[in-house]
């Protein structure tokens, strides 16, 4: 029995999400050197993927690189969970009224509409992993 609802919740998950336009995305791998850099006001960025998954409304990677003394945007909060894995440098995480430090290896976990916002206060580039991640039942 459990197993049938899970199936039929698996099944419904996919249909809503195609109908979003998006194909469902299935187990893959994306390779470094594939991963164009893009130019932007603050360093560069890497699309990875971003697609419904069968569990998942929307799943979106990127990775960014800021340069010394910049900030992606201004702090700001949505629904959608997100989980920032730092590969290099030094950033300054805002978590509501609170600042923490985070370093190359860090993990950086924010909450669905909690204030958060970024900055490199390094030296050198920093560098992260950012993984966008809302249910089927969370809005937007």
């Amino acid at each position: 029995m459990v197993a049938a609802i899970s199936v039929s919740l698996a099944v419904a998950g996919i249909a809503f999400a195609e109908s979003n336009g998006k194909p469902v995305m299935h187990s893959c791998v994306f390779n470094w050197a594939d991963l164009k850099p893009k130019p932007t006001k603050v360093g560069e960025s890497r699309a990875v993927f971003d697609a419904p998954t069968p569990a998942l409304a929307e799943f979106e990677c990127h990775i960014t690189t800021l340069n010394p003394g910049e900030a992606p945007h201004p702090p700001h909060q949505h629904a959608a969970e997100e989980l920032m894995i730092i590969k290099e440098g030094t950033l300054e995480a805002l978590q509501g009224d609170k600042t923490n430090i985070v370093t190359s290896g860090g993990i950086i976990f924010e909450a669905s509409n909690e204030l958060h916002g970024l900055r490199n206060i390094g030296t050198n580039p920093a560098t992260y992993y950012v993984f966008k991640i809302a249910p089927h039942d969370l809005g937007k």
